[in-house]
């Protein structure tokens, strides 16, 4: 325990890896049983010095100290025997790993687009305080969470496209995991605190400043976050309670629920339960209610008296519906085919599970640009500020 700690108090130096920071864990909880368990002998021993001196020679034998020094260690030791991988190997593409580099080029361009676009739209929005209404907060909101969706798991996919597979710890590989769901979770709710946005301003217009206050979004924004960690975090759990003692090779470009769980040699019939149950609970029932708000908001727009005022309302949703469509047919053909298409090459599965969390941040920022004349008008306004 004693060395490595010069190399922490005189250079300041404070990793150490994950295999000898097992191992100085093993050793110092081995030690300390140890000790006590002689501490222990310690005492016997002046017991029966005492109490029965003329028994001593016959009950301390050199074979019964013998054993009870292999006891101690048995008992120490036997909670440390089991297999655990320490890393997961994250292999890309499987099949397509001669063409990975071409393959990162379009996902190069579509991380530099969402990263741009959706840092125009916070910008924008957080710049100019006539956009500070809870239709473009949300919109912020989204681009914000798309940033870190990105994130989370493209810098480690073109990593992995550039210079083959990469190793990735094992509570590094969880952290990707949960952040990876989590957001995916929190940008389903998102989209439905939208389609409630333009439910309210379309059905109820005169309900809405009064409904959209700035207490009811930040509720939203606590709501949706403690949603996400609530659904995700019992998956993680789920996954700590796993062996793994045969392969530790993960065919994809990022560390997913069933991906790892798949590794497990005892049963994941749970892991896949609650997986199933967890999805269409949450972002099931989301597109559900924003199905039933734009069905009652279409209704609406089509009673209008005047085709102005058909198109102004039509304009004000048509790219909400736009990225909603996007988002949710990626999502659910994702989700489905990876639990029923057998027939379904594993590369395309493996595309299609980053094409669905990178698609939709890369395309809000240009709907939105298109569809909405305000955003579009702010941003060229924004880029060509003096300097």
């Amino acid at each position: 325990m004693v060395p490595p700690c010069p190399q922490l108090f005189w250079f300041n130096v404070p990793e150490i890896d994950f295999d000898p920071c097992l191992i100085q864990m093993f050793f110092i909880h081995v030690f300390n049983f140890i000790e006590s368990g002689i501490l222990f002998t310690m005492v016997f021993d002046h017991y029966v010095t005492v109490f029965n001196p003329l028994r001593q020679t016959t009950v301390l034998m050199n074979s019964t100290i013998d054993e009870m020094d292999f006891g101690y260690l048995s008992v120490t030791t036997c909670n440390y025997t089991s297999t655990h991988f320490t890393a997961f190997l994250l292999t890309g593409v499987p099949g397509l790993e001669d063409f990975q580099f071409w393959i990162s080029i379009p996902f190069s361009f579509m991380y530099f687009l969402a990263m741009i676009g959706n840092g125009l739209v916070m910008a924008v929005v957080a710049w100019d305080r006539n956009l500070h209404e809870p239709m473009y907060i949300f919109l912020a909101m989204l681009a914000i969470n798309d940033v870190l969706l990105c994130t989370v798991i493209v810098p480690k996919m073109l990593l992995i496209f550039w210079q083959g597979p990469s190793l990735s710890t094992f509570p590094a590989c969880l952290t990707q995991m949960f952040f990876v769901h989590a957001l995916f979770l929190s940008e389903s709710a998102v989209l439905l605190a939208m389609a409630f946005d333009r439910y309210v301003a379309i059905c109820a217009p005169l309900h809405y400043a009064t409904l959209l206050t700035g207490s009811l979004i930040s509720k939203v924004a606590l709501t949706l976050v403690a949603r996400s960690v609530a659904v995700v975090t019992p998956g993680v759990l789920l996954i700590l309670r796993l062996h793994f003692c045969q392969s530790n090779v993960i065919h994809h470009t990022y560390c997913e629920n069933m991906g790892i769980a798949k590794l497990a040699c005892n049963s994941i019939t749970l892991n896949s339960i609650y997986g199933l149950t967890a999805a269409l609970l949450t972002t099931g029932l989301d597109f559900v209610f924003i199905s039933m708000s734009y069905w009652v908001i279409l209704r609406t727009i089509f009673q209008l008296p005047s085709w102005e005022a058909r198109t102004k309302a039509f304009g004000t949703c048509g790219a909400h519906i736009c990225v909603i469509l996007i988002f949710y047919t990626l999502a659910f053909f994702s989700f489905f085919t990876h639990r029923f298409g057998n027939h379904v090459p594993r590369h395309a599965l493996i595309l299609l599970a980053n094409l669905y969390l990178l698609v939709p941040p890369t395309m809000n920022p240009i709907i939105y640009g298109v569809k909405t004349k305000v955003i579009r008008m702010r941003v060229l306004g924004f880029c060509n500020q003096p300097k």
